[in-house]
């Protein structure tokens, strides 16, 4: 059976007792990793790796030795309690191995757990629980996590109460963020709200998030932005030295005078077009600012000069390709003066 999206992270919270195996494979290590350990915990406790009922047999090795699954199935444990036998890095030579534990369990015997990189449509693994009676098979693409999930998470924190402007801004972050980063910061902000009965604030989030690596790419632009053209020198020394090209700066330009475009020209104002923006919660204040300055028709003639710079930058042009790009910075500057 094949689950998806938060019919699938519900499943991994509770898992079913009696199903026999669960698949969770993607391309993103680590979130395979977070939702195997969610789905594991849920079937034998926390005290159940200490226990021993926990088996862990890594793909290679079933490979070399078939039987190594249907042993762990079968195993009875000094401990009492349900069992799990985890099949970490399986691929498709491993499923024959699977299908004949698949096969031969039995209610009682240990729940089979199986994670694997990414499987294509042809997956023999993917196939084999996909359509079996008793197993799951979830896949993790790279959807970021959804509000359900991360409602989920901060809730077994005991973290219920939160703003509906604080849950937009970690949707944000979601986005922004890698999986095992983002699990990080819901538990330092659960860690941070413990024993407080208040809900969680638009301030609390952004004082919890981690600065991310575009941070010195967000100060070229915001000082382009602002017109602080003495700023823009160093920032794209900078930013060269760490290997930025000039159309990428082009680029995120661009996406930055954009928004202040729609923002500008949004009915109820540059404030409430900002808001209604999917950008970083820590952007949207300057932001504001910087579209109410330049006003919709300035923005007009700020993005025509990018998108002038654009072509050029794509062109045959022998010019250098940075000094371009900084000439192009520096008139935004003075133009938004």
């Amino acid at each position: 059976m094949i689950l998806k999206g938060a019919e699938a992270a519900r499943y991994c919270a509770r898992p079913e007792p009696g199903r026999a195996g669960l698949l969770i494979f993607g391309a993103d290590a680590m979130r395979v990793a977070l939702k195997r350990q969610e789905a594991i915990a849920a079937l034998i406790g926390p005290n159940g790796e200490g226990e021993m009922r926990l088996g862990r047999i890594a793909g290679a090795d079933l490979r070399k030795d078939a039987a190594l699954l249907l042993d762990a199935i079968k195993e009875v444990g000094f401990f009492p309690g349900p069992r799990v036998a985890f099949v970490e890095d399986a691929t498709d030579t491993t499923t024959p191995a699977i299908t004949t534990a698949l096969k031969e369990w039995k209610p009682g015997d240990a729940a089979i757990v199986v994670t694997a990189g990414n499987l294509t449509a042809k997956s023999t693994l993917k196939a084999l629980f996909d359509k079996h009676p008793t197993a799951i098979s979830i896949g993790l693409y790279d959807d970021p996590p959804s509000r359900e999930e991360i409602e989920a998470e901060l809730a077994k924190a005991g973290l219920r109460q939160i703003e509906p402007a604080a849950m937009t801004d970690l949707a944000v972050l979601a986005r922004s963020l890698d999986p095992g980063d983002f699990r990080q910061t819901l538990e330092k902000i659960a860690l941070y709200k413990w024993g407080d009965d208040t809900p969680l604030t638009p301030a609390e989030v952004a004082a919890m998030a981690p600065a991310t690596i575009e941070a010195e790419l967000d100060d070229l632009i915001n000082a382009v932005a602002e017109g602080r053209g003495t700023g823009i020198g160093p920032l794209l020394r900078r930013l060269e030295a760490q290997g930025t090209q000039a159309v990428g700066l082009c680029i995120a330009a661009l996406r930055h005078f954009r928004v202040l475009h729609a923002a500008a020209a949004d009915p109820g104002g540059a404030m409430s077009g900002i808001q209604k923006a999917r950008i970083g919660f820590k952007q949207k204040d300057a932001m504001g600012r910087q579209a109410q300055a330049w006003g919709m028709h300035r923005l007009e003639q700020a993005l025509a000069l990018l998108v002038e710079t654009d072509l050029t930058l794509r062109s045959t042009s022998k010019a250098p390709q940075m000094a371009v790009m900084e000439r192009a910075l520096l008139r935004l500057a003075m133009m938004r003066r």
